[in-house]
């Protein structure tokens, strides 16, 4: 039983918030060491939160042409996030009741778009997004429909703007439709998404205390 494991090793609940912690600081320390250049402004100096993706920071070289110095920190959180947050999607069926399939779509579909993720630094960009993407389309949309039949409706719809949020970056991807808008657009997409993780993650939390006062009492 997933959430007996989960009360007698409390501390991995805390991977996931850790996680995204150190992934804030080791991009921000990348975003520091990044030379310049973006698709926008070639000879910008430095990183620019409204011209740059994430993904510039994890390139060997910075689109001003010179050795991006600060790909090292970017590598580090990309790796510390997929991993922690690895560790969030495997324990979230302890969030849900009873066992169905979907929870096994959920997990399987879950850690493998994460995994995928990780290959961001393999030269494949684009296809790597793409099939992480739809990897954790259905990911997201397997843990929806556990969120809504256990009834936590406010993380069920908080969830659904961010699917639809993400829905809108693919969009402008593909399509270069206010593509110069994208690179803002992508961050808050990010912020949102990690914050509803980690709001899945604090209800998880307290639902192992719940299990831990029912247990003692």
């Amino acid at each position: 039983m997933i959430i007996k494991f989960l009360h007698d090793h409390s501390r991995i609940l805390l991977l996931p918030f850790i996680g995204i912690i150190l992934f804030g600081i080791f991009y921000t320390l990348s975003a520091l060491y990044y030379p310049g250049g973006s698709w926008h402004q070639p000879e910008q100096p430095g990183f620019s939160i409204f011209h740059n993706y994430l993904c510039d920071l994890l390139d060997e070289n910075a689109i001003n042409g010179e050795l991006n110095t600060g790909r090292f920190f970017a590598r580090i959180s990309l790796g510390v996030l997929c991993i922690s947050l690895m560790h969030l999607w495997m324990m979230l069926p302890a969030l849900f009741k009873g066992r169905r399939i979907n929870m096994v779509v959920m997990v399987v579909s879950g850690i493998s778009a994460l995994g995928v993720t990780l290959f961001l630094t393999s030269g494949t960009h684009d296809l790597i997004v793409r099939i992480a993407g739809v990897l954790g389309t259905i990911a997201l949309v397997s843990c929806y429909i556990e969120l809504w039949r256990s009834g936590y409706i406010m993380l069920f719809f908080f969830g659904l703007f961010c699917l639809l949020i993400f829905g809108m970056n693919y969009y402008i991807y593909e399509t270069g439709t206010y593509r110069t808008q994208l690179p803002v657009i992508q961050k808050i997409t990010f912020i949102l998404i990690l914050g509803w993780m980690m709001l899945l993650n604090k209800k998880l939390y307290q639902k192992v205390r719940e299990y831990k006062r029912n247990t003692m009492s």
